[in-house]
């Protein structure tokens, strides 16, 4: 399925870094800022809807339709593989090295 059809399918999607395999290169920051920071440790992690950083392993943030693009694009560019993309209701992996 393609950004554009998933965002047309109206699915909530939420994202989440593996920070065991962040390299700290910043391309997400570079593509989402609102979604993506680098902590003083030089990883990356997902912000929530406050802009506060959820460093918990696997926290999640959710994706909005409007970053929709920056956020794959992040997933795809990525050097470490470590951003996943998921649909809330099933928790399936939409884009990212899980998905199918």
């Amino acid at each position: 399925m393609s950004v554009t059809e998933e965002a047309a399918a109206g699915e909530p999607l939420e994202v989440w870094i593996d920070q065991d395999l962040c390299t700290g290169d910043g391309i997400c920051v570079q593509y989402a800022p609102e979604v993506f920071e680098l902590d003083i440790d030089g990883l990356a992690y997902v912000k929530g809807p406050e802009d506060e950083l959820r460093q918990q392993p696997g926290e999640t943030a959710p994706v909005p339709l409007t970053l929709l693009q920056d956020v794959v694009d992040s997933a795809k560019e990525c050097p470490g593989d470590c951003i996943h993309v998921r649909r809330v209701a099933d928790r399936v992996e939409v884009y990212g090295p899980d998905a199918e």
